[in-house]
Formats: C-alpha cells, sequence, structure tokens
C-alpha cells in the first residue's frame, strides 16, 4: 500500500473497518462494505449526494472528473477532501461522516422493498359423496 493510501485509510479508520480496492487506474474505499471513496492520483475523494454536496462545494472541494470515450469531462458526485481534512483523523470526522451517510442513502435507495407474500391458492371445497 502506498503512503498516501495507508494516509486514508488512517484518516477513516475511526469510522469503522476500511478496505481499499483496486478500480479503474485508482482505488476503491470501502467503509464496512459501503463504497464511500476513491483515491485517484495522490488525491482522497469523497461520496457526496444532493443531501451532502452543497457541504463539499461550500469548502471549495472540486469534483472528481474523468475522460469518457469522447474525451469530454465527466463530473460524479465525489469531491475532493478538504487539505485540512488530511492532516488528522479529528478533522477528517466530519467530512468522511457525510461521506458514510450519503453512501448509507445510496444503499438504502438501491434495496428494493421485498414483494407482498404471496397468499397460497385457496383449497376447492369438496362435497363428501354419501352413497
Amino acid at each position: 500500500m502506498d503512503p498516501f493510501t495507508a494516509l486514508c485509510v488512517e484518516l477513516l479508520s475511526p469510522l469503522g473497518s476500511v478496505r481499499v480496492r483496486r478500480m479503474f487506474g485508482g482505488q476503491g474505499v470501502y467503509l464496512d462494505d459501503l463504497f464511500m471513496a476513491i483515491i485517484d492520483d495522490g488525491q482522497l475523494f469523497l461520496k457526496t449526494d444532493d443531501t451532502t454536496r452543497e457541504r463539499f462545494d461550500t469548502a471549495g472541494c472540486p469534483p472528481f472528473t474523468f475522460p469518457n470515450k469522447a474525451g469530454e469531462p465527466v463530473v460524479t458526485h465525489y469531491r475532493r477532501a478538504p487539505e485540512e481534512a488530511l492532516e488528522s483523523p479529528p478533522l477528517m470526522l466530519p467530512w468522511a461522516r457525510l461521506a458514510l451517510e450519503a453512501a448509507l442513502r445510496a444503499a438504502n435507495a438501491k434495496v428494493k422493498p421485498s414483494a407482498p407474500a404471496k397468499k397460497a391458492p385457496a383449497k376447492k371445497a369438496t362435497a363428501a359423496r354419501r352413497r
């Protein structure tokens, strides 16, 4: 594990079990099996959603972008962690919590409500035969 990835794991560990997996030339960061961050080119990008994105944008955290097949930029829902948050776990904690909350909402949105249980077909009443 490279030093920056090790730092990110250390910074996010107060929230739970952190696991890093290679993906698309970068790394995916999972906290308790929830995908919540991307490490790419020596930068940490935290998951956002409609509820949390404004906090990151207000703090001047640019989005993670990558070029599509046509070379045009694709803007994602991940925002770079604030520079000061990379200094210590207590400074990262509020930002990591926002990312975890966004990851939880995304995971819950993917869970489809279970279909109501099907009723067993009614048994046909059979008339007793009398002889």
